[in-house]
């Protein structure tokens, strides 16, 4: 039994060994299926980027000798595929430099009008939102009190101008009897002093005249200023008071229009040796959206101080607003013109690239492949963008598909703005005329120096 268990053993092992021969080419065989899917896939993507478009098209056609297969010379591994891009050219102009910030609209003058004396208010002569000329009546208040006291402060300068012509005539008459010695020294002095005090009596009562007269003018409310009417506070049958809170309506100045907005304080010192040299800034309002200009304007004046909470400082501009585009704390998008930097080679901001080796371009060439060039940035534009370096004047640069390009890529063009549509041209040699529907990028406003816009 002994040998049989020892004889046992080795059949046993060689049995387990045996299977596990058998499992492991069937575990290692997907490897292999793998392979030859991946093979299947790469074959199909090859064979399909080496035809052209109209071989592409049309499966059964040969091959163009000489321009198949990737890494041939079609160039930079791409065989004859062409990249389909949108292109525009390059051209000299200059660039205007904006400072841009946040601005709301302020009425040039606002003034609530009140009431200067206390009364019914029994008349209101103007119409919610009317335009008024300074001088124009507003309101009337009952001016009846005030004519009373008007005729009680005649009455009085009349009852005082007789007694001084009485006292002034005994007092020539105690001059005489002085001279004569019939009466004392004191009694002539005491008549002169009568006559003064009736002297200061009249102007007492002159001096209520003027003030019952210039009560019956407050009684007469008019506009102070040019400008518009807003709501009416106060109805009439009111009785009104000169310390009333409210007022009675406010009137807010719209032709000439203030905006003040805020710009950052490192942009403080271009804006203060613009003002001491003179020159008057241009300020552009625009609207919330920052796409329509609503009006222009110019710089007033700049706050005294900065803002050590948000690191800014005031600015204030001043607006014709003829056409009352402008209204009282509306919120707008003010650029501030500072500056205009001149001959710089303008191309679209789409055309900016940027990688390791910095901010570039692709240049298409007159055999239709692109070159990488490296540019330098003079100045930022929404829309445009100015160089001082890397593109000459008439150089076409590519604007949209970059994304599948690489240096030396193959390019079938569309020049942006063309009339064509879709339709693909073969781009012109550098230096050659731009497409003339082609929208030039010098249009596009609001620059920012050194930068994109904020």
């Amino acid at each position: 039994m002994g040998q049989l268990d020892s004889m046992d053993l080795p059949e046993s092992g060689g049995h387990a060994r045996s299977h596990a021969s058998a499992e492991k080419p069937s575990k290692s065989l997907w490897w292999l299926w793998a392979l030859v899917i991946v093979g299947v896939v790469g074959g199909v993507w090859y064979f399909r980027g080496s035809r052209t478009p109209s071989e592409a098209a049309n499966p059964s056609a040969p091959a163009t000798p000489g321009k198949g297969g990737r890494g041939g010379p079609g160039g930079s591994g791409m065989g004859n595929f062409s990249v389909p891009v949108v292109v525009a050219a390059a051209h000299r102009g200059d660039l205007p430099v904006y400072f841009n910030g946040l601005g709301t609209v302020t009425a040039f003058n606002t003034v609530t009008i009140h009431s200067r004396v206390d009364g019914q208010l029994i008349n209101v002569a103007f119409k919610e939102g009317q335009y008024v000329h300074q001088g124009d009546l507003l309101a009337q208040i009952d001016s009846r009190p005030f004519q009373v006291q008007l005729e009680q402060a005649e009455g009085q300068l009349a009852k005082d101008q007789a007694q001084r012509k009485d006292a002034e005539a005994n007092l020539e008459r105690y001059k005489l009897l002085f001279k004569e010695g019939v009466i004392p020294q004191q009694q002539l002095d005491t008549q002169a002093a009568l006559v003064g005090q009736f002297d200061g009596a009249i102007t007492s009562d002159q001096s209520q005249i003027d003030n019952a007269k210039l009560q019956l003018t407050y009684s007469r409310i008019t506009a102070p200023i040019s400008g518009r009417i807003g709501l009416r506070l106060v109805d009439p049958g009111n009785i009104v008071h000169a310390t009333d809170a409210n007022g009675l309506l406010v009137i807010t100045q719209l032709q000439p229009i203030a905006v003040l907005f805020s710009l950052p304080q490192d942009q403080l010192p271009q804006v203060i040796a613009k003002l001491r040299a003179g020159v008057q800034l241009n300020v552009e309002a625009y609207d919330r959206d920052d796409t329509s200009k609503i009006a222009t304007g110019k710089l007033l004046t700049i706050d005294n101080q900065i803002d050590a909470t948000t690191g800014t400082y005031k600015l204030k501009s001043v607006f014709n607003n003829s056409d009352n585009a402008l209204f009282p704390n509306q919120f707008v998008n003010v650029h501030l013109l500072v500056d205009t930097m001149h001959n710089l080679t303008i191309v679209p901001a789409s055309a900016i690239q940027r990688g390791p080796q910095g901010t570039y371009v692709y240049a298409v060439g007159s055999d239709n492949t692109v070159k990488i060039r490296v540019v330098a940035i003079a100045l930022t534009t929404v829309n445009s963008v100015g160089l001082s370096g890397g593109v000459n004047d008439g150089d076409v640069v590519v604007i949209d598909g970059q994304d599948k390009l690489q240096d030396g890529s193959k390019v079938t063009t569309t020049m942006a703005g063309s009339n064509g549509g879709n339709r693909t041209t073969n781009t012109t040699a550098p230096g050659a005329p731009a497409n003339p529907n082609a929208s030039p990028a010098s249009k596009a406003p609001r620059a920012q120096s050194g930068g994109s816009r904020r």
